[in-house]
């Protein structure tokens, strides 16, 4: 280390101990973090996307319903415009059907977005579910 001229101010030619123990904490931290990336990079396997559609809410808006739904992407990759369907029958019959769009849906994550009927969810079956992606 170079000596300081102020009379006020002066440095060791030794680091302090806790200098040391500082470093090697850093050095411990730094060594797990990327021990723990790399094994997740060589050992996890990627698995096609799984979806989860819920429902979570339903209210009358001018010209129609909107329903709102969560979409949950349970593997660990990534699907890209991803289409979700709600259709509306009754019986056998299928009385309306919707589709939306999802630009991605990351793996492990979850997404909201809401689909708008003309007819009135309450008198019919709702079904909702992912029809196709893309990947990314």
């Amino acid at each position: 280390m170079s000596p300081s001229h102020s009379r006020r101010h002066t440095e060791a030619d030794d680091p302090h101990w806790l200098e040391w123990l500082t470093g090697l904490i850093a050095l411990t931290v730094i060594a797990a973090l990327i021990g723990c990336v790399g094994w997740n990079a060589l050992t996890e396997r990627m698995e096609p996307p799984e979806f989860a559609i819920e429902a979570t809410g339903m209210e009358h808006v001018p010209g129609g319903y909107r329903i709102t739904f969560d979409i949950e992407n349970r593997a660990n990759s990534t699907a890209a415009a991803v289409i979700v369907r709600g259709e509306l029958t009754r019986g056998e019959e299928s009385v309306e059907s919707v589709d939306v769009t999802f630009d991605y849906v990351p793996g492990q994550s979850q997404s909201s977005g809401a689909i708008l009927f003309s007819t009135d969810p309450g008198s019919a079956r709702l079904t909702l579910r992912a029809i196709g992606y893309t990947d990314p």
